[in-house]
């Protein structure tokens, strides 16, 4: 059964334990998060790592893709094809031995084609070897806060052992891919790409398939399963769903499992964008409520959160959800304007409480002694 996790990008933070949700799958890792917050909707075991198989490419077409945008590489450069590029096997865009590829070339080859010799040639092109290439994975993966993935190879194949990413990683990377590269976020989306007259479709058969669908990658080992990570935009609302350790029996026709997995992966993201919507909590600078302040020369302070806030729910939750403004421990005067002052908390059925810091809309200043005397005074004869 899939588990309500945290909303947690920059604004909203989880309170309280994960609820159940109603959404079930066979795969025995799986996640849906929100791809404008970040907030994580459902996971079945979705920090747990994983072998991620070819999911993991997307980790080596995020260093190519971050040094396109910085300019250290142009789509038509071109990278060399070694041997061992050239004998790298399984998923292959058949690389040619002493040939030079174009960057754009080798981003379809990886991407569409799940090439394993391409990412061999784009790993010793970006590294100067491939195993200098893994450290810079490994390294870039902690800047992102990938915190439960680790990579020994750039292709994602089960030699060497050790490749492991959990479904919150993979949600949180695509996430990145399509918000920081949306240049270049386009190639998930193509549906084929020849190769030396070699045809090759996409295998993320949820392309075309699944309104608003747009990437991003799968992924199949014996270890990992059969997997899959996509994501789909409708209107305003972007869904990132991951599934991986979905098994099935061997078939001669390998594309029997690539149909059923992308079957599941569209039934999954279909319900989630019937259950959830996403619903607007605060406005830029619109007035949230007010904190009382102890010793200022105004008895409270009217606040506000640094952005517009807005938080996905399930449709049934909302009918019940409330707003309410918590004040920081100790708070007294002076304050200031801009300063954190508590907390906006949003609670509703069935759903974990989410907090987001708020801020002083105006300054208070502090009461003279003679004031705090009196406000002394009367804080006892209330108690009385």
């Amino acid at each position: 059964m899939f588990r309500r996790l945290a909303a947690c990008l920059s604004v909203l933070l989880l309170l309280g334990s994960p609820v159940q949700a109603a959404i079930d799958t066979s795969a025995e890792h799986a996640l849906i998060m929100d791809g404008q917050t970040g907030q994580v909707l459902y996971q079945k075991a979705g920090l747990t790592p994983m072998p991620p198989a070819s999911m993991s490419k997307l980790m080596t077409i995020e260093l190519l893709f971050q040094r396109l945008k910085d300019g250290r590489v142009k789509l038509d450069d071109t990278f060399p094809v070694s041997e061992r590029a050239w004998r790298t096997q399984g998923s292959k865009m058949f690389v040619e031995l002493g040939s030079r590829i174009s960057v754009e070339n080798l981003i379809r080859g990886i991407i569409i084609q799940s090439g394993n010799d391409a990412c061999i040639v784009v790993a010793e092109a970006l590294g100067g070897t491939v195993e200098g290439f893994v450290d810079l994975m490994n390294k870039r993966a902690k800047t992102l806060g990938l915190a439960q993935s680790t990579f020994v190879n750039p292709d994602g194949l089960p030699d060497p052992p050790g490749q492991l990413m959990s479904a919150l990683d993979l949600a949180k990377l695509s996430r990145h891919l399509i918000n920081d590269y949306p240049q270049y976020y386009h190639y998930f989306s193509e549906r084929e790409f020849v190769w030396h007259n070699i045809h090759q479709p996409n295998r993320d058969l949820v392309l075309g398939a699944v309104p608003g669908a747009d990437g991003l990658k799968t992924g199949h080992t014996d270890a990992s399963g059969y997997g899959i990570t996509i994501s789909a935009k409708r209107g305003d609302q972007r869904l990132i769903l991951v599934l991986n350790g979905l098994r099935y029996p061997q078939y001669k026709n390998d594309y029997f499992p690539n149909i059923k997995r992308a079957e599941e992966a569209g039934r999954v993201i279909e319900m989630a964008f019937r259950e959830f919507r996403s619903y607007s909590i605060l406005a830029t600078n619109q007035v949230a409520g007010s904190v009382a302040v102890l010793g200022g020369t105004a008895p409270s302070v009217t606040v506000t959160a640094a952005h517009p806030l807005s938080v996905t729910m399930q449709v049934d939750s909302h009918a019940g959800m409330k707003i309410a403004v918590r004040p920081d421990a100790g708070l007294k005067a002076p304050i200031h304007v801009g300063q954190r002052v508590g907390v906006l908390v949003v609670t509703a059925p069935d759903f974990p409480a989410l907090t987001a810091p708020v801020y002083a809309t105006q300054s208070v200043g502090e009461q003279s002694f003679i004031g705090k005397m009196f406000d002394s005074i009367r804080h006892l004869w209330k108690k009385k």
